[in-house]
């Protein structure tokens, strides 16, 4: 079964920082507290399209391989699949894309993840990660640029 989560909000600050804080493909444990310790396999750039992260989760436990698909600074987003997880999914594929807002020069991102779950798998996959991932992403971010604005 398809299922698809969608997550966006608007962040308080300009694209430009927004996107140099997430962009780094292996910097996601540096700011995003669910999960620790990155490494990009075989010493690729982190911004290299086919370059794959190697990340744990820092609750629980388990690793995460993640390929990344795509990446453009002019478009502000990136695209990526996962390779291996403890989650019960196929095929996932998810792309956060930056949009300026031009009404107080902040950022509104949209993160969307499609994959094939098992049927009754569907309600944790889209907490665990809409939640859990995405809206707290951008939480962290939010909390992130108010403490650089004081």
């Amino acid at each position: 079964m398809t299922t698809r989560i969608c997550i966006s909000a608007v962040i308080d600050a300009p694209i430009d920082k927004v996107w140099a804080k997430v962009r780094d493909f292996n910097n996601l444990p540096e700011w995003h507290p669910k999960f620790s310790r990155s490494h990009i396999e075989g010493g690729l750039p982190s911004d290299q399209v086919g370059c794959v992260r190697n990340f744990d989760i820092a609750a629980g436990g388990g690793t995460i391989r993640e390929r990344l698909l795509a990446l453009s600074d002019t478009e502000h987003y990136f695209r990526y699949c996962i390779l291996t997880s403890p989650l019960p999914v196929r095929d996932y594929v998810a792309q956060l894309t930056l949009y300026p807002v031009t009404m107080g020069n902040k950022t509104f991102g949209i993160w969307i993840a499609e994959c094939q779950v098992t049927h009754g798998d569907e309600a944790g996959l889209v907490d665990a990660v809409g939640n859990g991932t995405f809206g707290k992403a951008f939480e962290v971010l939010n909390e992130f640029f108010a403490r650089q604005r004081h």
